[in-house]
């Protein structure tokens, strides 16, 4: 086989695209299917929590105007977070900031937007908000599952060298510089004249990971004990994969001045939060219950 017709290859599996194209030229102007998948994973996370939030009694209006708002903002929100940890480059570059055309979005940023966005709406439309999160973070993770397929096409998000099953083969060419580290720079792969990173596909792995919580927590959803426990499990079981998946991240926003992956420590706060109030919650219903 001759690897070079290949930008993506995945050896063990002896699965390639040839050719990855990453984008659309309508009329002459560029739209980036990283832009299309994060639109059609929203699109499709608000129908499926509208959904959710009428199976459990409540109007579909209610959620669909949150989505306006939280669709917005959520991606404000994302772009925010992604800036404030790669503040050393975007200060030096201040007129790149609004452009998310070429990705940018730290999905963390974009989760706690939303929360912070749905605690205000529910306190003006005076409505309850465990109920409005719960079938939210239903839409929110099936949306996360699609959206990672967008660095799939950007040649982004992926891990650090490995030889594993699921090793990723990809033209060094169409990988941006700045996402290839020490350790993947050490295994390049020269093949056929034509350099090539080999790295573990982090980008596959949340996605499938993510699927998972999602028809999890859609069977849990009719079993669940209390109002907020989807949303609560969710921020655990999320939490719980992001944290491994990042520790094999090659691209990682860092603390500030440490070597501490922003989204593996905010990922194990979110897990211990979702237990502890798991575990205080069904203390109170077990409580109520005896009364």
């Amino acid at each position: 086989m001759n690897f070079q017709d290949y930008d993506i290859y995945f050896p063990h599996l002896q699965i390639g695209i040839k050719h990855l194209v990453n984008h659309i030229s309508p009329f002459g102007f560029t739209i980036a299917f990283y832009g299309i998948i994060i639109g059609c994973g929203m699109l499709l996370g608000m129908l499926v929590a509208s959904k959710e939030y009428v199976r459990c009694g409540y109007k579909a209006d209610d959620i669909q105007d949150f989505a306006l708002f939280v669709i917005i903002l959520g991606v404000i929100g994302a772009r925010i977070y992604y800036v404030i940890f790669e503040w050393d480059y975007y200060s030096q570059h201040l007129m790149e900031i609004p452009n998310i055309r070429q990705g940018g979005l730290a999905i963390y940023g974009g989760v706690l937007t939303a929360i912070a966005t749905c605690i205000v709406f529910c306190k003006k439309k005076r409505l309850d908000f465990f109920p409005m999160a719960d079938a939210g973070v239903l839409g929110l993770i099936l949306g996360q599952a699609m959206g990672r397929w967008g660095n799939f096409f950007n040649a982004e998000a992926f891990g650090g060298y490995t030889n594993s099953l699921f090793a990723m083969r990809i033209k060094e060419s169409i990988v941006n510089p700045s996402m290839i580290n020490d350790n993947v720079a050490a295994h390049l792969q020269i093949i056929d004249g034509i350099s090539y990173v080999q790295v573990h596909p982090t980008f596959l792995y949340e996605s499938v990971w993510n699927l998972c919580v999602f028809f999890f927590l859609l069977w849990f959803s009719k079993r669940k004990k209390f109002k907020g426990q989807i949303f609560l499990l969710y921020l655990g079981l999320y939490g719980l994969g992001r944290f491994f998946i990042e520790g094999l991240r090659a691209d990682s926003l860092m603390l500030f001045g440490t070597g501490i992956a922003v989204s593996q420590a905010l990922s194990l706060v979110l897990v211990i939060v979702s237990i502890v109030l798991q575990y205080l919650f069904l203390k109170r219903e077990k409580s109520e219950e005896k009364k």
